[in-house]
């Protein structure tokens, strides 16, 4: 993108988009949350086992938009589905590189990865325009699953929760959460930057993000960004697990229902528990957060979040 408006292009099918090597930036190093730091931090993230502090899951969510853009144009920031479940963790100073595979001319659906330079995947998904209707509520809008709700289908459940205790599917937040996030706006200790700060290190800039200069006569939140505005008011959800204990995003959806996400823009927050899940060395929690604009009152985006917490962070977990 670099700096170019984006718009739809015709492709031959079937066909692979291959964007440039980027170098995501860690912007969670300040992160704290339960009075302790998290997996963005190099010592804690080492003391877990992990090679350094992990750069944030949604950041290379940034390097599909101009691919996606190139596809579909503005029903991306419209429409738009990213669902993805990471499988490798990224620290600062390494280079990724995002590809996408569509199967046919039409298609509105993509296979995606993101690779390392030396072939490591650091996540597999699905883009589509889900948003749009086109596909089923769990599907993809050609008919398959999207890669988080594929993986959500399959969880072993967490049938005694530890560091989860109270929780169960269909629990909802305490109340609804209002958030705005303008340029300057500090969206609090989960995430110790402003929209300002990455919009300076997002890998691929825009100018629909920094003015009016799009279709909609205003600037847009990046589709990496949705995910911080769905999550900086999460302390008044009431949906609180045990402290301390150290967590990692493990598979994320973001779908557009009725976009953009707009700078500066007040919206309402509903949360709601999906599921329960756990592996050999985590706990895990899937949650659903709808964004409603507050002044339309129209549903405009959904975040399917599936956070792990590992069991050995958490002092005095029961052995296995």
């Amino acid at each position: 993108m670099s700096g170019t408006p984006m718009s739809a292009a015709p492709f031959a099918a079937p066909v692979t988009l291959t964007g440039p090597e980027r170098a995501p930036r860690n912007l969670l190093a300040e992160q704290t949350y339960g009075d302790h730091a998290s997996i963005h931090d190099e010592a804690t993230a080492q003391g877990l086992g992990v090679a350094g502090a992990a750069v944030e899951g949604p950041t290379h969510f940034s390097q599909f938009d101009p691919l996606m853009a190139a596809l579909w144009g503005r029903r991306w920031f419209e429409r738009g589905r990213l669902s993805a479940h990471f499988t490798a963790i990224c620290v600062d100073g390494e280079t990724t590189r995002a590809v996408a595979e569509v199967a046919g001319t039409g298609a509105t659906r993509a296979v995606l990865r993101t690779e390392k330079a030396d072939g490591t995947v650091v996540l597999t998904g699905t883009a589509d325009l889900g948003g749009s209707g086109e596909g089923g509520a769990d599907g993809g809008a050609d008919g398959g699953p999207t890669a988080a709700r594929e993986r959500l289908a399959r969880i072993r459940p967490l049938t005694d929760p530890v560091i989860y205790a109270g929780w169960a599917p269909g629990r909802r937040g305490a109340a609804p959460e209002r958030v705005r996030m303008g340029f300057d706006t500090h969206m609090g200790d989960l995430y110790p930057f402003t929209l300002r700060d990455k919009l300076a290190s997002i890998t691929e800039p825009s100018p629909w993000y920094e003015g009016g200069d799009n279709p909609w006569g205003r600037p847009v939140v990046p589709f990496e960004m949705i995910s911080v505005l769905a999550m900086a008011s999460y302390g008044e959800s009431g949906l609180t697990k045990a402290e301390p204990s150290v967590g990692l995003f493990l598979d994320l959806e973001i779908a557009l229902l009725d976009g953009p996400v707009f700078v500066d823009e007040p919206y309402v927050l509903e949360r709601e528990v999906v599921a329960l899940g756990e592996s050999r060395r985590t706990e895990s929690a899937w949650v659903r957060t709808t964004v409603t604009s507050e002044g339309t009152g129209a549903a405009v985006a959904e975040v399917l979040l599936h956070q792990g917490v590992f069991k050995e962070s958490y002092p005095g977990y029961p052995a296995q």
